[in-house]
């Protein structure tokens, strides 16, 4: 059993990932804005705080082995770039000073498919959030999806077919793997695993192993290493 402490349990992947960490027998606790208790899974411990500020709940996180940073701007588009640096990247490094003042083991980051020619402020914001959680030399987990397929977000399925045509051709094949697309279910296993399997160092889980759900846990990669096992 693991004691994980989320943020952002209330959103389109935490809310169905902490159902599943309870279900497996671990104990979840998750942050939650004043006013938003409700809508938090049953079963999981509630702390009230600001995302955005890590001294609004750092101190209740102990006795949590693993911080799990689901945070990030509904529905990302190039008209909400600013909103990623002021709540994304905000997020994310308060997330992570909160995770070193509770001294936390291992933390999981959901990042996005880099590099990529399209949602440059997207991107940016998750490739600098990755390199300080790097910088800080905390075990972590990076897990890079492009575009979840589910509820909700079903409008890209008909990008499936373009995507198999450019997996085929090798100028883009690359870039078509990279930023391929992954269901709902492959993504929750991805953090599940995640979650379950710290590392020690920094591993990234990309696209094809979020897909294909074969990476290896706990490969010990050096604390300034990349990891794509």
């Amino acid at each position: 059993m693991r004691q994980i402490f989320v943020t952002g349990g209330t959103g389109y992947l935490g809310s169905r990932f902490i159902p599943l960490m309870l279900q497996r027998g671990h104990k979840i606790t998750a942050l939650v804005r004043k006013g938003s208790e409700s809508r938090v899974p049953q079963g999981c411990a509630i702390i009230v705080g600001d995302p955005l500020k890590a001294q609004t709940y750092q101190h209740q996180i102990k006795p949590a082995d693993t911080f799990v940073h689901l945070v990030g701007v509904p529905h990302p588009s190039p008209a909400k770039a600013a909103q990623f640096r002021s709540i994304d990247l905000v997020a994310a490094n308060a997330s992570l000073d909160a995770a070193r003042y509770a001294n936390v083991n291992h933390f999981v980051y959901l990042s996005v498919a880099q590099p990529a020619s399209v949602m440059k402020a997207y991107v940016d914001s998750r490739r600098e959030a990755e390199e300080r959680i790097r910088e800080s030399g905390v075990n972590a987990t990076f897990l890079r999806p492009w575009y979840v397929l589910g509820p909700g977000h079903r409008w890209a399925y008909a990008l499936i077919p373009f995507y198999k045509l450019f997996e085929l051709i090798p100028p883009t094949r690359a870039s078509a793997l990279r930023l391929g697309l992954v269901t709902l279910p492959q993504m929750l296993n991805a953090m599940v695993r995640a979650a379950e399997t710290p590392p020690n160092g920094v591993r990234i889980v990309d696209v094809p192993q979020i897909k294909n759900g074969h990476y290896e846990s706990g490969v010990p990669t050096g604390r300034n290493a990349q990891s794509t096992t």
